[in-house]
């Protein structure tokens, strides 16, 4: 246990950070919250707006004796070199998604982790999004029985964030946007490795659309940083359990929510599936051969404001979805009862899933164990997608995708359920 409360800098006061900081100066283990930006303008705007003091720059943060850890929220191609500079400063991270945008990274970040023990968590918020936990259950439960195949994809269209990439990248903000989909693959992996705890990909295939209207953004005349063509990707991938599941991203779509991401997951036994706004199970009916039994479970998974809406006007429903990008509220299905009561009242976006992200991270370091999104874990999620890219642009062809094994055996992973 470490008695020592969190001092931690916010590293990045973007659109993204605004709805952690609160969380971070809420949470009981946490004793004194900084926030650091290269815009200093934006970083008073921040300190005065949260009741919070300022840091001088990253550099400060990590030569300092006083703070003991940082949460990055920078651009996503500067994440796995800050983790990587933290963690050689003895500093406890907490990392916005993705953990990094390159193999060699990942693999530094992982030796780091094990050799320091010190606490790294990723805020990947498919692992507590209301289908992947009912899938991670009921897959537990035996009711999907042996795994065959799943579906996931994040469809989430350049024109919706433009704004993002604007306030970050400036007056260049295309070169960053022009980011290969599957250097932000984990949304969609995490949801289906997620439900089934230990299970990796071995093999990638993957193609890419290059036909995007986008061509100030996506193409290979330097229109990006990465040389990137494709503005959606696909990959299949063979899992170590035997089965396969198909992983969409896609930035040049006319659809942008509702945004479940899992939309099939199916085993020998039974099955879930997802559309717009219902979610199904189907299970074989003992009784008639040949026949399942179906149900609507959409009242486990959907807030109960949408789920009544949806039985009274359902367009209507969606629509709000949509026009949101998903919703504040809890699913039945999320585990809310472990969370701080000091976090009652404080917008929990990303359909009801930073309180959970910022509990991990405070929770891991105050007990000394692993959050559940450590990076054994999130290596998972986010190589398949480097590895696929790869693929795309060599025309699908099968490559294997590196593992890094289970977390350490005498360092155990906390229960989401109860943090314990």
């Amino acid at each position: 246990m470490n008695k020592e409360k969190l001092k931690i800098v916010v590293i990045g006061c973007g659109r993204f950070s605004q709805f952690f900081v609160p969380l971070f100066k809420a949470h009981p283990v946490v004793e004194k919250v900084y926030v650091c930006d290269l815009k200093k303008d934006r970083e008073e705007e921040f300190a005065n707006r949260f009741g919070v003091d300022r840091c001088e720059s990253f550099e400060y943060a990590l030569a300092s004796k006083e703070i003991n850890a940082v949460a990055i929220f920078t651009q996503r191609f500067k994440h796995g070199q800050m983790v990587i500079d933290a963690l050689k400063a003895g500093k406890h991270v907490y990392s916005a998604v993705p953990c990094a945008v390159s193999v060699d990274e990942i693999i530094e970040i992982e030796k780091l982790v094990r050799e320091t023990r010190l606490t790294y968590s990723m805020g990947e918020t498919g692992f507590y999004r209301a289908p992947a936990i009912y899938c991670r259950e009921q897959f537990k439960k035996g009711t999907f029985g042996k795994f065959v195949y799943a579906e996931a994809q994040y469809n989430h269209d350049i024109r919706n964030m433009e704004n993002s990439f604007k306030s970050s990248g400036g007056d260049d903000w295309k070169r960053f946007a022009g980011v290969p989909p599957f250097f932000y693959p984990t949304h969609s992996t995490s949801m289906i490795l997620s439900a089934m705890p230990g299970v990796y990909a071995k093999k990638v295939s993957a193609v890419g659309f290059a036909g995007s209207p986008r061509t100030d953004i996506y193409g290979t005349d330097g229109q990006n940083n990465y040389d990137n063509p494709f503005a959606c990707e696909s990959m299949l991938m063979q899992l170590s359990n035997g089965g396969v599941a198909r992983v969409s991203e896609n930035r040049c779509i006319g659809w942008m929510s509702p945004e479940t991401y899992i939309t099939q997951f199916f085993g020998s036994e039974g099955g879930y599936e997802f559309s717009v706004a219902h979610h199904h199970q189907a299970v074989w009916d003992p009784e008639r051969p040949g026949k399942v039994i179906m149900k609507d479970v959409s009242d486990q998974l959907q807030p109960a404001s949408i789920y009544n809406m949806m039985k009274t006007d359902y367009n209507k429903a969606i629509q709000n979805i949509a026009d949101s990008g998903g919703f504040d509220e809890t699913s039945p299905i999320q585990p809310y009862d472990r969370i701080p009561k000091e976090f009652e009242g404080i917008p929990n976006k990303h359909n009801g899933t930073h309180h959970f992200l910022i509990d991990d991270f405070c929770r891991a370091y105050e007990t000394g164990k692993l959050s559940p999104t450590n990076i054994w874990a999130v290596a998972r999620y986010n190589l398949p997608g480097l590895i696929a890219h790869q693929s795309a642009l060599n025309g699908g062809i099968v490559m294997d995708v590196p593992d890094l094994g289970d977390p350490p055996a005498d360092w155990e992973v906390l229960d989401y359920r109860t943090m314990k």
